[in-house]
């Protein structure tokens, strides 16, 4: 792209605009737009079927993610807010959350939720409009704006006072059609990059799959001194199907002790010491992404005490696979088991088993059993396991961690080019939309600067 700033500007007044081209004005969004201007009524009937849209259902970026099909009368309250084509959706609670979206051909029963605001354009083109309402500066100062701590909002009046640049007419569309070819551009190589996450994911799912379940690649086991192709025996276990002729299938209550006998974590030396709830350990990577003491996290009621070293692994939401191994002596949450093993199976392994999809399948298929999706401790103890020779758990375990972190570093790297990509787009809508770049033009091929963003 070679866009070069406009010849002439001048000061806008305000701020986090600076400076904007000499053409331009800068005027209260209230003064180019209308606000909520249209709501389902209480008389509508209630079988009227409508799709709804919630705060966490839009984001900045992607825009409306989630649709719901409800029909009025089992609708929450706050479904009322009717929009339009040409519209933009500015969330008013919750603004951290940076929920905005342009509305383009909506069905005719699309009803947002009262937390938006519907801006809708009638002295502005609506494709600038919904850029410049996304341009970075507009969004820190409605949430800059917002009063509350645990759920800050805005007045919609107050949204409206915020200033916004306007260009001549014929330049808005100019500036909208162009952040609508590049932005389009970005995204597609922000998805190639999403579907390569994925594809990593499935290769760290197979290889998990695979390695606790009938031993260690051909290569790995060789470096290891175990036997290449092991013969295969019926495991009589549902979700294990086949496991090696040697290994030995038992019961989990015969190798692992699920603690119990809480403490209280108000009092030391137990108030000193790490927590570990679900919400620190890491969805199915079996890493702890939090560390705080149960005094930083007034703890109240039962913990339970976990030795260094142990399993640690949520009853709650199997799906999500929370599972971690305790990094010192510790407590954790009355939502998590505190595994002890004993018998013939390793810790190490312990958890890369639980980390597999098919024990992940198969934990959710039981919580499904029971009114709140949990595992219970009885559950949990009539499982059976794959119970490898004790050597050859210690070396899956360490070929899994060795392996999985490979995987992991390439994850990170793909996710630090989409973050690339991301602000790459943010730049250039908050430059076109305050002028700080002349996009007349410019709308042929940018290919160079969006491949040198990654």
């Amino acid at each position: 792209m070679h866009a070069k700033p406009y010849s002439r500007y001048k000061p806008s007044g305000v701020d986090w605009l600076g400076d904007v081209p000499e053409g331009w004005k800068v005027k209260r969004l209230k003064y180019s737009a209308s606000i909520n201007d249209e709501v389902l009524p209480e008389t509508t009937p209630s079988d009227f079927e409508l799709k709804y849209v919630d705060i966490g259902g839009v984001d900045a970026v992607n825009g409306v993610t989630i649709v719901e099909d409800i029909v009025f009368e089992d609708a929450p309250s706050r479904a009322r807010r009717i929009v339009r084509d040409g519209d933009t959706i500015v969330s008013t609670v919750r603004t951290y959350l940076q929920a905005i979206s342009p509305i383009r051909k909506p069905p005719d029963n699309l009803i947002v939720s009262t937390g938006f605001a519907v801006i809708r354009p009638w002295n502005i083109d609506a494709g600038y409009l919904s850029y410049a309402l996304r341009e970075s500066g507009f969004v820190e100062t409605v949430v800059a704006r917002s009063v509350g701590v645990s759920y800050p909002g805005i007045n919609a009046s107050d949204v409206g006072t915020i200033p916004i640049t306007l260009p001549p007419a014929a330049e808005q569309r100019a500036i909208a059609d162009f952040l609508d070819h590049e932005t389009a551009r970005i995204d597609v190589l922000v998805d190639k990059n999403r579907g390569l996450i994925e594809r990593l994911k499935e290769k760290r799912a197979a290889l998990i799959s695979r390695t606790v379940t009938r031993g260690l690649p051909p290569d790995a086991a060789r470096t290891a001194g175990l036997e290449l192709h092991p013969k295969l025996k019926r495991s009589s276990v549902d979700w294990l199907g086949n496991v090696p002729e040697h290994w030995k299938v038992r019961k989990f209550s015969r190798e692992v002790a699920i603690a119990e006998g809480q403490v209280d974590p108000e009092v030391e030396p137990y108030a000193s010491m790490l927590l570990i709830a679900p919400n620190h350990v890491e969805s199915g990577t079996g890493a702890l992404i939090a560390r705080e003491t149960a005094e930083e996290q007034s703890a109240e009621s039962g913990k339970y005490l976990c030795r260094k070293d142990d399993v640690v692994y949520s009853k709650i939401r199997p799906a999500l696979a929370k599972v971690v191994l305790a990094p010192e002596d510790c407590l954790c949450s009355a939502d998590m088991y505190p595994l002890n093993t004993r018998g013939e199976i390793e810790n190490r392994y312990l958890k890369w088993l639980f980390l597999s999809p098919q024990f992940i399948a198969w934990s959710v298929l039981e919580a499904d059993r029971v009114a709140m999706p949990k595992i219970n401790r009885e559950t949990l103890n009539e499982l059976r396991l794959p119970v490898p020779p004790t050597v050859e758990q210690l070396a899956i375990a360490v070929h899994l961690d060795r392996e999985t972190t490979k995987i992991a570093r390439m994850v990170r790297k793909v996710e630090q080019v989409i973050e690339r990509f991301q602000e790459y787009r943010s730049g250039l809508v908050a430059a076109a939309v305050t002028g700080k770049i002349d996009v007349r033009g410019q709308s042929a091929d940018n290919g160079r600067v969006i491949a040198n963003a990654a």
